[in-house]
């Protein structure tokens, strides 16, 4: 298939630049996987469209207030956002404004120093953070919350983003961007789900920059994915391999949830307790082991996101859903509506 094959038109003003007042307020489509025609209802619907017996997938990452702005020992601007951590106060970064092996940029008011050590591909250097033990201290007081680049902020993050851009279950700090699907979840919507009698367990998958980055590759099997954390505990393991064993439906809250699930059923064709990386690239043709239902965003043109999420219920399916929530008003991306796919 050709990168150009999951192309879609979308209205600037479709792109959601706040959150809905209310988290579970946003719309949602309910997306038949196998059959024709969406159903349209609020996100507060939700314990109502699944069935008692379900188990929910979520992801519990949270999002790390990691890009830094500051400047050049020589006195250019720069902005980094830390990615990864490496050993010894090194991490992996995406630097804007020119630097080479052995720059100094101060960061963050001065608290923070970071020398580049090594240039990889793009943007990404390695760099060497001083004073590393102080880190979580300084993002805490000078770090912003990475916002996608279709989220116009020009001066950095609001108050609002700080709290609206997690999800209320976000527990394991380490992603440069949220899991959006579970941002429509409130704790009185998961308290309706508990009693409707859907139990729920969280995985972790903490997500990379290089959900920002666009697919350059025209055939769409010469993508690599980049590769990004996981950990599941031996509960959710043995949670989600009960419910299986019992019949009942895995639905994921998210396409990163999806990707962990799928990810271990390639490998062990289970779920299985363990921590690791993650490189997989689902997209149409490929098999689903593990997840029977999605709960997902509408997610940009051309994004190896809209690829799982067509591979998960057919390229055609998922893009005619598209073009009726265009029509009909709905929201897209991180603050926008969400799809049930099932």
């Amino acid at each position: 298939m050709k990168l150009s094959d999951f192309d879609y038109h979308l209205p600037p003003d479709r792109i959601a630049q706040r959150p809905a007042p209310r988290r579970d307020g946003s719309r949602l489509m309910v997306v038949p996987r196998h059959g024709d025609g969406v159903l349209h209802h609020r996100f507060s619907d939700l314990p109502e469209l699944l069935r008692p017996g379900d188990l929910l997938v979520v992801n519990d990452t949270r999002v790390v207030p990691a890009r830094l702005r500051g400047h050049k020992e020589s006195g250019g601007q720069v902005e980094l956002l830390l990615s990864r951590p490496l050993t010894d106060g090194r991490w992996e970064a995406m630097v804007r404004g020119k630097t080479r092996v052995g720059s100094r940029l101060l960061l963050a008011d001065g608290s923070l120093t970071a020398t580049v050590e090594g240039v990889e591909a793009g943007p990404t250097r390695i760099v060497r953070l001083e004073p590393a033990a102080e880190l979580d201290a300084i993002l805490r007081d000078h770090g912003e919350i990475p916002l996608p680049p279709y989220i116009d902020r020009p001066t950095g993050d609001t108050e609002e983003d700080r709290e609206r851009y997690q999800t209320v279950f976000s527990a394991r700090p380490g992603a440069v961007a949220a899991p959006t699907a579970g941002l429509h979840f409130t704790p009185e919507l998961l308290a309706r789900l508990e009693e409707r009698g859907i139990e729920r367990v969280a995985v972790t998958l903490h997500v990379g920059p290089g959900t920002f980055r666009p697919v350059v590759a025209e055939r769409i099997t010469d993508h690599r994915m980049e590769t990004e954390r996981y950990r599941v505990s031996a509960a959710t393991a043995e949670a989600i391999e009960t419910a299986r064993a019992a019949g009942r439906r895995i639905i994921a809250c998210g396409t990163t949830a999806t990707r962990v699930l799928e990810t271990l059923w390639q490998r062990h064709r289970a779920v299985v307790a363990g921590a690791g990386e993650s490189d997989l690239f689902l997209y149409p043709g490929e098999r689903f082991g593990v997840v029977d239902g999605l709960i997902t965003n509408f997610h940009l043109p051309r994004s190896t996101l809209l690829m799982l999420v067509a591979a998960f219920a057919g390229r055609d399916r998922i893009l005619a859903a598209y073009q009726e929530a265009i029509a009909a008003g709905y929201s897209f991306y991180s603050y926008g509506d969400a799809m049930l796919v099932v």
